[in-house]
């Protein structure tokens, strides 16, 4: 078996409780391959400007979160609650850009995810982001500016028009590729897909090193 990485590229949005819910899973899969596994996310607005943003207690949503989002989260050991607002991703997104750039992603993806399924704080809100950097410890004062100036809009724009490209219509959406593969040859995985799956794609793309 050939030690060359397996990538998963993963596009999601912070307003998708199913991203969220995807998230153990991986810590498990970096657990146990370790530096064979290299996982990047992607951005991927679910309600861009100026489509509609969904009615926070809407029957839809209360329907789908009795139906799939409690049962899931408790399977998967997240507490996560119905937010009460429905904010656009776009500034969160950015935000995270921002973190990314310092060396300090994980803090902020992880710190937006409960921010707003465990807390129900409003992520599309600057003034939330910063509370939220502040507390993963990151400089609030270089993010306001990053926001300030849209710095990172074009980043969030790019990994969006790459999903596009490659027929991506939903979140999460998994690409698993070895390292030297081109995304268009990955194996793509949509929703939260369970362990099993994920270790058997991973297995065969490692078998075929």
């Amino acid at each position: 078996m050939s030690a060359t990485p397996i990538h998963i590229d993963i596009w999601s949005d912070y307003v998708c409780p199913f991203c969220y819910l995807e998230l153990p899973l991986l810590d498990q899969l970096k657990a146990h391959y370790g530096e064979r596994l290299i996982v990047t996310w992607h951005a991927f607005e679910l309600r861009p400007d100026p489509v509609p943003t969904l009615i926070p207690d809407s029957h839809y949503l209360r329907s789908t979160w009795a139906r799939a989002v409690y049962p899931m989260a408790e399977e998967r050991g997240l507490t996560l609650r119905l937010p009460p607002v429905q904010p656009r991703s776009r500034r969160a997104l950015e935000a995270v850009e921002h973190a990314r750039q310092v060396g300090q992603f994980e803090a902020m993806h992880r710190g937006l995810f409960k921010a707003f399924f465990e807390e129900g704080r409003d992520i599309g809100r600057d003034d939330i982001l910063l509370d939220i950097a502040n507390l993963q410890g990151i400089d609030t004062v270089e993010l306001e500016a990053a926001l300030e100036e849209n710095r990172y809009t074009q980043p969030v724009l790019d990994d969006e028009r790459l999903a596009q490209a490659l027929g991506i219509t939903a979140v999460p959406t998994l690409l698993l590729r070895a390292q030297d593969e081109p995304y268009e040859d990955a194996i793509q995985l949509s929703g939260a897909v369970d362990y099993e799956r994920l270790t058997s794609a991973i297995e065969t793309l490692m078998a075929q090193r």
